[in-house]
């Protein structure tokens, strides 16, 4: 008697498993060790990742980019001294040097709606190539929504939490702080935003907003700009930002918005 068989819907060819993820799926093996092309590709990135976290980080082009936006905008540095200091000691990556702390003062000009702090982090090559691109899409997005960015700042030798020592000194009711994100085997040069409502010394990561993993295979500056945009408009309007602010933004992304259409959408209201 022929014994019937039961069988599963046809699994997937791991091509087309790999066209749909960086993630190193279906690498074979050779032996006991991976093939020689799966392990110089693993080398290339690793020491990808390993520059991207040693990358110099470009301030007089930020800067420049950032005035061309039409922000006046000014660098400062925390109270790490070099790289390895950087890596061995995240807490001096959250307090501003004291001749940074003169200088925000002295740039304090009463309470604004909005800052933006662009930080190295530990893939300065991530905000070198994004930075001011995904400024360029939030610009026009915050003008149509009546929002003013008050302040834009460059800070080396930064962590995420130096932004709220910037903005409590400015007085800004919101931050925003680019920054450089752990390179990863798959993207070396990623980006990620930071949003907090009342920022002050000693907040912790419940508080914040994060948009993340903005780069060339990952968030586009679009849809960047939008979600950013929207939890900034949000988090203004109800007066809070982190674990009590969801981002309802939608998932669709959004389309290219110009400085002219914003215009013409201003023109209306």
């Amino acid at each position: 008697m022929q014994m019937a068989t039961m069988s599963g819907p046809p699994g997937r060819p791991l091509h087309d498993l790999r066209n749909l993820t960086p993630a190193r799926v279906g690498l074979g093996r050779a032996g006991a060790s991976l093939p020689t092309k799966a392990l110089l590709e693993f080398t290339l990135d690793h020491a990808r990742a390993r520059d991207a976290v040693h990358a110099a980080f470009d301030v007089p082009a930020i800067i420049r980019g950032l005035n061309d936006l039409g922000l006046d905008a000014f660098d400062l540095a925390s109270r790490v001294h070099s790289r390895k200091e950087y890596l061995r000691r995240p807490d001096l990556g959250r307090m501003l040097d004291p001749a940074s702390q003169r200088l925000v003062a002295g740039r304090s000009d009463g309470a604004r709606q909005l800052a933006i702090v662009v930080g190295d982090g530990l893939s300065p090559a991530a905000v070198n190539a994004h930075a001011i691109e995904v400024v360029r899409s939030l610009v026009p997005r915050l003008a149509a929504d009546g929002i003013e960015i008050g302040h834009a700042v460059v800070a080396s030798g930064a962590r995420v939490a130096l932004g709220d020592e910037i903005g409590a000194i400015l007085g800004a009711s919101m931050i925003v702080m680019l920054i450089g994100e752990r390179p990863g085997l798959s993207a070396s040069d990623s980006l990620g935003a930071y949003l907090t409502f009342a920022p002050k010394v000693g907040l912790t990561d419940e508080k914040r907003n994060c948009v993340s993993n903005i780069h060339g295979s990952g968030l586009g500056y679009d849809e960047a700009g939008f979600r950013i945009a929207w939890l900034i408009r949000e988090g203004l309007a109800r007066g809070l930002s982190g674990v009590a602010l969801k981002d309802e933004s939608g998932v669709q992304a959004p389309r290219s918005i110009t400085a002219s259409s914003t215009q013409h959408h201003k023109s209306e209201t």
